[in-house]
């Protein structure tokens, strides 16, 4: 199939506009998305993600008070000049590297006055996308990966022309705490979707396939995320959107992608997801094991 200009995926938005609350009190001085994995911030890794995917453009989705954001990503030409002046080369060395990681991405904003969900969230940026499909990633799940996650959802996208949403296998009984799905295998790691429930009862359960944040979305999408009637606590859940379009005929598909899954949506999850990239870092993680050994 001949690749169409219609299926490039030119912008990612990346929703942030999180309270945090499963983190308080931490997260009243930081932003969740400003946790460190290692020795970078979650939004880093979602950032690297992106830029690896070939997207250019990204659109943050913050609250009125997100404020780390902007001066994360501005230059530090005053740091950088204090680097140079006291001869530490080193960390001049990875200041450089973390700017280039930004070089060439342009960076939108639109804020989310009140957090009313993740499918209200991602509507806020429907202007912005246009009549084009897009990336989505949201701030708290990290796939470590040699191919980017967001990578592997956009090939998928360009041979089936239809939302492609992430998807991992988990036991069953920690399904009930994520949207899970049931599929119709097509390929290897291919589904189509055929129903998606939201935090499931043991008894719902469709598989062991639940979704991860990580999307591509067209345009229909955002048609209907605009007239999605918000759920009793007054949100639009994208989730649901889905299976309203699953109901009206529409096709979606389910990629599970490859990898390996650190969410950092609670502390129990970011703890271990910090783990798991500090024992594996080459910088510490011998250390770090020996370190261990020694804790009774």
């Amino acid at each position: 199939m001949q690749e169409d200009q219609n299926l490039e995926i030119k912008k990612a938005i990346i929703p942030i506009a999180g309270m945090g609350t499963r983190f308080l009190p931490l997260s009243l001085a930081v932003s969740k998305e400003f946790f460190p994995l290692v020795d970078k911030p979650i939004i880093q890794y979602i950032i690297e993600e992106v830029k690896k995917s070939g997207i250019k453009e990204i659109v943050f989705i913050i609250s009125p008070r997100q404020k780390m954001i902007f001066n994360y990503l501005k230059k530090s030409p005053e740091l950088e000049a204090t680097l140079v002046k006291r001869k530490k080369e080193s960390l001049l060395k990875e200041l450089k590297e973390f700017e280039q990681v930004l070089e060439g991405i342009t960076f939108s904003f639109v804020v989310q006055k009140n957090a009313l969900g993740d499918g209200h969230a991602i509507l806020q940026a429907a202007k912005l996308a246009g009549k084009s499909p897009v990336a989505v990633s949201f701030g708290d799940d990290v796939v470590d990966s040699d191919e980017p996650a967001l990578g592997q959802l956009i090939n998928i996208f360009k041979t089936c022309n239809a939302p492609v949403i992430a998807l991992k296998a988990l036991p069953q009984h920690v399904i009930p705490a994520y949207g899970n799905v049931s599929v119709e295998k097509i390929a290897n790691h291919l589904y189509k979707i055929k129903k998606i429930v939201e935090k499931p009862d043991l008894s719902q359960i469709q598989s062991n396939l639940v979704i991860v944040g990580k999307y591509v979305l067209t345009p229909d999408v955002f048609d209907y995320l605009k007239t999605a009637v918000p759920s009793e606590k007054g949100e639009i859940i994208l989730g649901e959107v889905f299976e309203k379009m699953l109901h009206d005929g529409k096709t979606l598909y389910g990629y599970e992608v490859k990898g390996e899954w650190l969410e950092c949506g609670d502390k129990s999850k970011w703890l271990k997801s910090f783990f798991y990239l500090a024992l594996k870092d080459v910088r510490f993680g011998k250390e770090l094991r020996e370190y261990l050994k020694t804790i009774k």
